[in-house]
């Protein structure tokens, strides 16, 4: 039986975020980012195991409270994108994991992630042959830029949906389509879902929400306090 295997790349920055500490680490609600996202895999029991791939130089993991959670394997191995991060991540887990399993990448900082979402994708992709991610459908006019802040067209956003995370994809065909792509292209892929679709697969699209933001600037920690704030409430009732 294929079992469940969240990965977090956790070695990131964030520069847009104007802050000398990870974004990561900020405070959101009186605790880390990163220990919000981290508390929807580790309450569901369908997950196996959470690995979170850090920074060689990270000093700030260690001291969250939910470090020393049985669930939790700390992989000092980030890399300088998300996706060597990522295919370190699998290389370091080889010998515990089977081609079979999967393999859930999540953001670090997308920490709104709800139980039902993340029971919506499992239920959806798990009997898929070759696996999937949230997303939702796009719903703003696109602008493409000529290169100096000046509109050059409208693109149709018919059949454009944008990437959210977690992305589930297996073991076995993941590594092989991180390792293909960077040999391939020379360059990293903006996210698993690309690689694997550079291999000729087409990956399921599984509708996201809103509410599953990634922090990626400073005023987005406001509206994922929000979010987290109304999620709570919502489970209360």
């Amino acid at each position: 039986m294929a079992l469940f295997h969240i990965i977090i790349p956790a070695a990131g920055f964030g520069s847009r975020m104007d802050s000398a500490t990870p974004k990561q680490y900020l405070d959101l609600a009186g605790e880390p980012v990163i220990a919000h996202t981290l508390k929807v895999f580790l309450d569901c029991a369908q997950v196996s195991a959470v690995h979170v791939l850090l920074n060689v130089e990270d000093t700030f993991f260690d001291a969250l409270s939910c470090a020393r959670n049985p669930k939790i394997n700390v992989h000092y191995c980030g890399g300088g994108t998300r996706a060597q991060s990522v295919l370190n991540g699998l290389q370091a887990i080889k010998n515990s994991v089977s081609a079979d399993d999967w393999m859930l990448v999540h953001d670090a900082a997308r920490p709104c992630l709800s139980h039902t979402l993340l029971e919506t994708l499992l239920e959806s992709v798990q009997d898929d042959a070759v696996g999937g991610l949230l997303a939702i459908p796009l719903a703003e006019t696109l602008k493409r830029t000529n290169g100096d802040n000046k509109v050059a067209k409208t693109e149709p956003r018919e059949n454009l949906w944008q990437a959210q995370t977690p992305q589930m994809f297996r073991y076995g065909l993941l590594a092989q389509a991180l390792q293909s792509f960077s040999q391939k292209f020379n360059n990293a892929p903006t996210d698993e879902s690309q690689a694997i679709e550079a291999l000729g697969y087409s990956p399921t699209l599984v509708r996201g929400d809103l509410r599953n933001i990634k922090i990626t600037y400073p005023q987005d920690l406001a509206l994922a306090e929000l979010i987290l704030r109304a999620n709570k409430e919502r489970t209360q009732q």
